[in-house]
């Protein structure tokens, strides 16, 4: 089984503090803020970050799901927007996406496109997993 790690560290209280989200790959380090989250201050904030892991967790299971129909996706562009609410809660994503793919039907290529946005494994994660914790006290 496949497991990835991110890591978050938050100092301050919540309108002044600061954090950082980083993944384990090193591929992104980034700071976030009260005004990055709930503004438009510089920063990003974890609902931009699921956006991005539902947009490309999307693309990814649409072009896998071509490939079962016997397509070739020669590209696949997707966006994810997420919208947060009262609460706060995340209310809405809006998932976008436009592809070139030769040979399939707009009929298929929607109903594959929407099995993808059902069953790929970030949409399945933000229907409601279950989420266990250890914490620590220091």
């Amino acid at each position: 089984m496949t497991t990835r790690t991110s890591f978050a560290e938050w100092k301050g209280n919540l309108k002044d503090g600061a954090g950082t989200m980083k993944l384990a790959s090193g591929a992104y380090e980034g700071p976030f803020t009260f005004a990055s989250r709930f503004e438009e201050g510089k920063g990003t904030n974890p609902e931009e970050l699921i956006g991005a892991a539902q947009a490309g967790c999307f693309s990814m299971f649409l072009s896998a799901l071509l490939a079962k129909a016997g397509y070739t996706a020669e590209s696949i562009s997707t966006s994810a927007t997420v919208h947060l609410g009262e609460g706060p809660t995340i209310t809405l994503i809006e998932v976008k996406t436009e592809a070139k793919v030769p040979g399939v039907g707009e009929a298929e290529f929607l109903e594959l496109a929407e099995a993808a946005k059902k069953n790929c494994p970030i949409s399945k994660a933000l229907a409601g997993p279950e989420i266990t914790l250890s914490a620590k006290l220091l």
